[in-house]
């Protein structure tokens, strides 16, 4: 297994990665939004995205986007190869995408919305806890990439304040990550 940071030669990954997004909404039955492939592509040129590959096949993909100044990053758009799933991979791209943000954005909460129970999972192994949708971004970017989801009008009928998916948030600031960003502040006074 093969995880790093995208870079512009995986540009030729994006078709794929977008059919997968549709087939995974249409196998699970739930609320997945669709990705445009000029949006993952953004993505992967700003080095925000983790790209998997097993035995030089392209595995799975993540990708992290700011809002509100970047007080807020979310780590979206988690996807595996459907005959990769069960053997760790998705929780190994999860990490790595957590860094990524944690490395960048260090003084930013990190969210998410699912409705999988397996990202769930990780995401409180990672020290996110469930919050109310109120509790993150309030930016109507990240909203609109809800409105290819088919639960949408849930979302729209609760006014952005609760819909199928869970929202968590990690807001530990004071992590290995916050400690660097606190010693360079001190370093500069």
């Amino acid at each position: 297994m093969n995880l790093r940071v995208a870079t512009f030669a995986d540009i030729q990954y994006v078709d794929t990665l977008c059919q997968w997004y549709v087939e995974s909404a249409k196998t699970r039955g739930t609320g997945i939004a669709k990705r445009d492939p000029n949006y993952l592509i953004k993505k992967i040129q700003n080095g925000d995205a983790i790209i998997a590959f097993v035995d030089d096949e392209l595995a799975g993909f993540c990708y992290i986007e700011t809002f509100d100044d970047a007080k807020f990053v979310v780590n979206s758009g988690l996807i595996v190869n459907t005959e990769l799933r069960k053997e760790g991979l998705g929780r190994a791209i999860k990490h790595e995408v957590f860094k990524l943000s944690r490395t960048k954005y260090p003084a930013a909460k990190i969210f998410g919305i699912t409705t999988s129970a397996a990202v769930m999972k990780i995401n409180s192994e990672l020290g996110y806890r469930p919050v109310t949708f109120p509790e993150l971004t309030q930016s109507d970017d990240f909203w609109k990439g809800c409105m290819s989801c088919k639960n949408y009008h849930i979302l729209q009928e609760n006014e952005r304040k609760m819909c199928l998916c869970t929202g968590m948030v990690y807001d530990n600031l004071n992590d290995q990550y916050g400690k660097v960003v606190q010693e360079s502040i001190e370093i500069l006074r």
